[in-house]
């Protein structure tokens, strides 16, 4: 029994659909927060974490729903169609809904910003009118209570000790050609660029509350449309997939959710890179090119007769459901029932490998969700470069797809799980020694252990979405994959605001440590677990099925 890869990739097309949008909203949103509203961390997190919050009703009631739908198309099919088409009309209204605001927001920022100006001049909030002098001895000062105006640590590493030293840097930090100076880019700019951002906050975000809200009204319903479609699309492959084969399948609906990934990669990587508040056109293109998948999908997956041929070879090599659930309904012969001891040790297992996922989502996507913050704020890239960082890592991690998929054959999904977590915990530990502070140096650095970072998640989220679907029946995948995203979600809407918290107080390269503290606490669970790891392929004969036994 092989894998059928050109039906697994058929099938991915689904995840290539979720992933082109939620890669291009992770990366695009925080910025268009950043640049349009000037959220401090902790209140951008939060946002991005009600995002997530809403997912966790959703996707276990539509994996549930799904799982119990019958159309002519299938059961998974028609919220796949109707989410993908509800959410590429409402997406396009995000950035448009806040786009008036946008651009009062760059024209204060450049106002700000502008130091070099021979009549520059900035009157605050509190009515305060400050020089270029002025204004960069107050970042200087106020550094010594807020390291995101100035980072005296980061300083006196590089022997600038004093307010003249400092003011020498920012008063002459363009070049004769125009440009920012290199020393400018390091000590200066950030800093002035977060009193910029505060700035909007203070004088535009809170006297026009209404923008805001409306921009969270359209969000609320694309995160709607996006919930009703991702549990069905993602327990389409469980559907469709022996139960021995669900790893490397996953490693394939990865690789392809990784191409959709590298679509809107590449297309906020090149609009950003020309216009770095061109929100509206990225979300244009996303919504285009999940349009174009979408038809694909639909021409080449017949989901009603993809169940039937994996029904058939699950027949043929004798694979069977090992527990029963009440709200199971079949005409297959029932297996044996599990005795009650099992069925326990079972539900413990699945609870771990939740809180395992949990812990990890807690980690890792306090990364993704301000990663675009880091890179622009920290390493003081532009969006577009800090976009290319992220895609190189993406792209060479897409590479260990395959063999992760047999890694899983070879030594267990609970084993090549934690040799994940343990390259991720490796790598946000460089990144914060080595990678968070703005030079070239670092943003080399950053793209190598970023890249080690990658390989971890690949390596764990290959194993752990079959290790949950494992412990269901074939009735019960929708809503397993629901619970499953229950745990991810409930993370991710979380650890934006925990993490926004920690970077507000701490500085932003702590956001690297708080990343691999919670991903230790991932292994600990997943140590607990001692159901739902892969199984060997069974043998096809009947003479050599009467002596494989089960485990």
């Amino acid at each position: 029994m092989k894998l059928d890869y050109k039906k697994t990739i058929k099938v991915g097309l689904a995840f290539s659909i979720i992933m082109i949008f939620w890669t291009a909203y992770d990366y695009v949103v925080p910025l268009l927060l950043e640049n349009t509203f000037g959220l401090s961390n902790s209140w951008r997190g939060l946002i991005m974490g009600l995002d997530n919050l809403l997912s966790l009703f959703m996707l276990p009631l539509f994996g549930r729903i799904s799982d119990k739908t019958k159309t002519k198309f299938g059961k998974r099919t028609p919220f796949i169609f109707c989410g993908t088409i509800l959410a590429v009309f409402l997406m396009v209204f995000v950035p448009i809904s806040s786009n008036k605001q946008l651009n009062e927001a760059m024209a204060l920022r450049s106002e700000i910003t502008n130091t070099s100006s021979v009549d520059y001049s900035y009157t605050d909030t509190n009515n305060t009118t400050y020089s270029a002098h002025d204004l960069y001895s107050m970042l200087f000062k106020k550094g010594y209570e807020n390291s995101d105006y100035c980072d005296h640590s980061y300083l006196k590493t590089n022997n600038i000790d004093t307010e003249e030293q400092y003011l020498e840097i920012a008063l002459n930090g363009r070049a004769q050609d125009g440009s920012l100076t290199s020393d400018y880019k390091k000590f200066v700019s950030s800093g002035l660029d977060n009193y910029a951002s505060d700035e909007i906050q203070e004088k535009i975000t809170k006297n026009n509350p209404a923008t805001i809200a409306i921009y969270m009204s359209i969000l609320f319903f694309v995160l709607v449309a996006m919930a009703t479609f991702r549990s069905p699309a993602v327990a389409l492959m469980p559907d469709v997939t022996p139960k021995p084969l669900r790893s490397q399948a996953n490693a394939m609906i990865n690789l392809v959710g990784g191409a959709g990934g590298a679509i809107a990669f590449i297309i906020y990587t090149i609009v950003l890179r020309f216009n770095p508040s061109a929100y509206i056109l990225v979300f244009i293109l996303v919504a285009i090119s999940m349009l174009l998948l979408l038809l694909a999908f639909l021409k080449l997956v017949n989901e009603r007769k993809m169940l039937a041929e994996c029904e058939a070879i699950c027949a043929e090599y004798g694979i069977v459901d090992e527990d029963i659930t009440e709200d199971t309904k079949t005409d297959e012969p029932l297996p044996l029932l599990l005795n009650d001891d099992i069925k326990k040790a079972r539900l413990k297992s699945f609870i771990f490998i939740l809180a395992s996922i949990f812990m990890w989502f807690m980690g890792y996507n306090a990364v993704t969700t301000n990663l675009s913050i880091y890179i622009t704020t920290t390493l003081n890239l532009d969006p577009g470069l800090g976009g290319l960082v992220n895609g190189i890592s993406m792209g060479i991690s897409a590479i260990a797809f395959i063999p992760v998929g047999f890694l899983a054959v070879k030594i267990g999904r609970r084993k090549s799980i934690v040799l994940g977590f343990i390259l991720s915990i490796i790598s946000f530990v460089l990144i914060f020694f080595f990678a968070s502070n703005p030079n070239s140096t670092a943003a080399v650095f950053f793209t190598m252990f970023y890249l080690l970072a990658g390989f971890g998640l690949i390596i764990a989220n290959v194993n752990t979405f079959p290790m949950v679907v494992e412990l269901s029946t074939k009735g019960s995948i929708g809503k397993y994959t629901g619970l499953y995203y229950t745990a991810t979600m409930s993370a991710q809407a979380i650890t934006p605001f925990v993490a926004g918290l920690f970077m507000d107080e701490l500085g932003n390269k702590f956001l690297f440590l708080y990343a691999p503290v919670c991903v230790c606490v991932a292994i600990v669970f997943m140590m607990l677990v001692k159901h739902g790891d892969s199984k060997p392929i069974p043998p096809k004969t009947k003479l050599e099925l009467i002596g494989a036994g089960d485990d």
